[in-house]
């Protein structure tokens, strides 16, 4: 599978995104001229490989579909680009789905605490039964769902006071979570004091000691320079997190489906090597990250996932997310709870 070093994706970013970050094309040729939006900023690798994939889709359907890419929150938090998406005034959207939850429910299933062990169930579940489940459930909210889902990384902990050891450490913890229920949700169970907060003001929030810590894959707490604001990281792995490629369903129907076909399979093999150079990258971050300043642990797993039982998170989720969809996570997770 193909990887792309650091070093290239900044080359990359800088190349595709020079000056002001728009991807724009000539709209005078197109037939259909979409607009897709994320919150990352340009050196993830998403907004590379999204680049890759809609300079494809423009040279294969000759000109009749350009896409116009929107990094780094230009059109506004998560939530706002979700009401854009679903107004129509942006057509594509990455969005992780423990936020697509607040429209959807079932989208946040994937986040469950301490669930997947490793890729390997993860994709398992994601690319089979799972997401096939929550895309059904997708589609019915007015959107449509790309087959692969993109990765955005197993979570960590970090922190501007202390480490995290073990679920004690999270007693009044004063952390950022997104802005979805099952994050709140979870840290409450720890004790913790979690606070709703859109990624495009989570810097500002450390900075000013809104919040004591927060949580993201290494890759994110590296793009984004959350390093210079926090002084510990806890490899927890406590979620696993990706992003659903949504369309909006009208703007996705009046697609001719020889369009649709381009789309769609460019997006899928972008989100496929997307999910390789995320791992290659998460993987070779903690080193970087210590040279940043940044001080590592790794707690045991287990003493989380027994406290989240006590605290009866996952019974609360099972009956919230229904026993069909809780029957299909564990057929990859194993039993919970």
């Amino acid at each position: 599978m193909e990887r792309i070093t650091r070093k290239q994706f900044a080359a990359g970013a800088s190349a595709a995104f020079a000056s002001i970050g728009i991807v724009r094309f000539r709209a005078d040729a197109a037939e259909f001229t979409y607009k897709y939006a994320n919150n990352l900023p340009l050196s993830h690798p998403m907004n590379l490989r999204a680049r890759e994939a809609v300079d494809k889709i423009k040279q294969e359907s000759n000109g009749r579909l350009e896409v116009q890419i929107f990094p780094n929150n230009q059109l506004g938090g998560d939530t706002d680009m979700l009401s854009q998406l679903r107004s129509g005034a942006i057509q594509f959207f990455t969005l992780s789905g423990l936020i697509l939850a607040t429209l959807v429910p079932v989208a946040s299933i994937n986040g469950i605490g301490f669930a997947f062990d490793d890729y390997k169930q993860v994709w398992s579940a994601m690319d089979g039964d799972l997401g096939a489940y929550v895309r059904a459930a997708v589609s019915k909210a007015g959107l449509h769902a790309f087959d692969k889902v993109w990765d955005n990384g197993y979570r960590e902990m970090t922190s501007s006071t202390h480490p995290i050891t073990s679920p004690a450490d999270l007693k009044g913890f004063k952390i950022r979570v997104p802005v979805s229920p099952l994050w709140t949700s979870m840290f409450k169970a720890f004790g913790a004091s979690p606070t709703g907060i859109n990624f495009s003001e989570v810097y500002s929030a450390l900075q000013t000691k809104v919040v004591e810590g927060q949580e993201n894959p290494l890759a994110i707490i590296e793009t984004a320079k959350l390093y210079e604001v926090q002084k510990y990281c806890s490899l927890t792995n406590h979620m696993w997190d990706g992003f659903w490629f949504l369309a909006n369903q009208d703007a996705w129907n009046k697609l001719p489906k020889d369009l649709q076909e381009i789309a769609a399979r460019n997006f899928n093999a972008a989100a496929v090597k997307e999910r390789a150079d995320v791992k290659a990258l998460n993987d070779s971050l903690q080193a970087k990250l210590k040279g940043q300043g940044m001080s590592f642990n790794k707690p045991a797993a287990a003493p989380f996932r027994e406290e989240l039982a006590r605290a009866g998170f996952y019974s609360q989720w099972k009956a919230s997310y229904g026993a069909d969809a809780w029957a299909v996570l564990e057929k990859y997770a194993g039993k919970l709870g």
